[in-house]
């Protein structure tokens, strides 16, 4: 396999049109390099009295959305040239509900992706945390650089990739013809270009998670915390545990919970979620054989041929939503995503029900459909640029597309329900430019201990991820949720939460090999 750090697109500079150099004035000098150390955030209610008015209230806590305060700390784009370009990196904070005696600090949050905007996140709604949490805490978060309000963008060509993908769908890798992988190809390249052109090679250079960790200690600093309290979901899992090793003397606690791996390439990790979904979707047909008042499987060996004969009949019927057809791989993706959620089963499983026995017309059908319809998008394709830039800033990436058509038939080998067409995506990353890729061997030796959550049946970052993760970490304990969904922590899981808040609080440690049973 070859492998490189990324092929160079050609010599195109950092463009002005997602970057702009700020008046910032530096706090001092060190080593001739400019410090953005020492700066004071300006907080400013999020929404003018006009939105409040026209916005709903948050369900769980109506005044939720007129606390949240806004501001901007300033990055450097490259934090090896700090004299260059810099980044208003946007930030959202809902203040501490309690007494200045309960009063802690900041908790920064960070909701995963790559691609998360974590200010797009607050003003959804309240976070599921516990009274005690939110009275301790100034709960923070903040949008990455290149996301949401920090430098977002879209690379034009986002889109191209999709017509290739689909041409491939449900063909066996290995039966992939030449022609399917040439289109592929043209097309990842393309995408790549198309993001070059867009914010230039020396943005996405520094697009990694060593940058945003970077950046992180930044905001830690700005919010006027000598350590860092801290919650990682999914990709922020690899923020959280870069951070524990490059800033060790700045951390306090930090939860990190649905780890992602953070040294194999973007093949590797393709392919073993692809493993993860399949585990997913086996206790999926598990909990329906078990506990589901509606299920269309009669056995645990009977129901692969079942799957497959409910999804047949898709491609045969589509259903009608909305006036689109929702055909077999719309299907499948769909129940893909639904597996990150498991108090969504039930439902899972009764709409499975009614489609086997052909009632897709039937009134809960189509209202399960509406729960997943796409909502209105700002920037269509902002999340998948930001996505894919991480990706492939911070992995080893093979330039072979045969790499990438061998991951696939791994992938499908591994999860016979949901194929390996998922590691065909990533092929953009064989054509990206150079960047400073993460650090391997971490293992934060200095760092104060570190919790790290995994699911049992974890559809997006497999359980192996958060065992390998916390024996990778000299101080961390793995704490185990025996059930299924995308990440634990605040998802009014009572026995789970009171472990991570006795950890974020008062920095209590659950013995190791300590669990929560799940709750289906």
């Amino acid at each position: 396999m070859r492998c490189t750090g990324g092929r160079v697109l050609g010599a195109v500079g950092l463009t002005a049109v997602m970057v702009a150099t700020t008046g910032f004035a530096p706090a001092d000098e060190r080593d001739g390099q400019r410090s953005f150390y020492g700066q004071e955030i300006e907080w400013a209610p999020c929404l003018t009295p006009e939105e409040l008015a026209e916005a709903e209230p948050s369900e769980g806590d109506p005044d939720w959305t007129s606390r949240l305060e806004c501001g901007t700390v300033t990055v450097p784009v490259d934090h090896g040239d700090t004299w260059g370009e810099t980044i208003e990196m946007a930030v959202v904070r809902h203040p501490a509900q309690g007494t200045a005696e309960q009063y802690r600090g900041s908790l920064v949050f960070n909701f995963g992706g790559p691609g998360s905007a974590g200010v797009e996140q607050f003003r959804a709604g309240p976070l599921a945390l516990s009274r005690q949490t939110r009275d301790a805490f100034d709960l923070v978060s903040f949008d990455p650089r290149g996301v949401g309000e920090s430098a977002g963008f879209t690379c034009p060509a986002w889109e191209v990739v999709k017509r290739p993908l689909e041409a491939v769908r449900g063909t066996a890798p290995e039966d992939v013809t030449e022609g399917r992988i040439r289109d592929l190809e043209r097309a990842a390249m393309r995408y790549a270009r198309s993001c070059v052109d867009e914010v230039g090679e020396g943005f996405l250079a520094n697009m990694g998670t060593v940058s945003v960790v970077r950046d992180l200690d930044l905001l830690r600093d700005a919010l006027g915390e000598d350590r860092l309290s801290y919650v990682g979901y999914s990709y922020g899992t690899r923020v959280g545990a870069l951070y524990a090793e490059m800033f060790a003397e700045n951390t306090r606690a930090l939860a990190l919970d649905g780890a992602m791996q953070i040294e194999r390439d973007v093949i590797a990790d393709a392919v073993e979620q692809s493993e993860g979904a399949q585990t997913a979707w086996e206790a999926f047909v598990a909990y329906c054989l078990e506990e589901a008042p509606e299920c269309p499987f009669t056995g645990a060996e009977e129901a692969p041929a079942e799957a497959e004969a409910i999804l047949a009949g898709l491609d045969a019927d589509p259903i009608v939503f909305d006036g689109e057809a929702v055909g077999r791989h719309q299907m499948l993706g769909l129940l893909r995503d639904s597996l990150r959620s498991e108090r969504q089963w039930e439902s899972d499983a009764r709409l499975l029900a009614r489609i086997a026995a052909g009632d897709t017309g039937d009134e809960f059908v189509q209202a399960y459909l509406s729960r997943f319809a796409d909502g209105p998008d700002e920037a269509p394709g902002a999340t998948e640029s930001a996505f894919t830039a991480v990706q492939c800033a911070d992995h080893v990436r093979p330039t072979d597309p045969r790499d990438y058509q061998e991951g696939a038939r791994r992938a499908a080998e591994l999860s016979p329900f949901f194929g390996g067409d998922e590691v065909w995506s990533y092929l953009p990353c064989a054509y990206w430019p150079d960047t400073e890729l993460a650090p391997t061997g971490v293992s934060a030796p200095m760092a104060p201990p570190i919790l790290v959550i995994g699911t049992l049946g974890d559809p997006a970052t497999p359980y192996v991820w958060a065992r390998e993760l916390a024996g990778q970490l000299a101080s961390a304990t793995l704490f185990t949720y025996e059930g299924g969904g995308h990440t634990a922590y605040g998802n009014r899981r009572a026995c789970v939460d009171g472990v991570v808040d006795a950890y974020l609080l008062d920095g209590e440690v659950p013995s190791e090999g300590s669990s929560c049973p799940g709750e289906l």
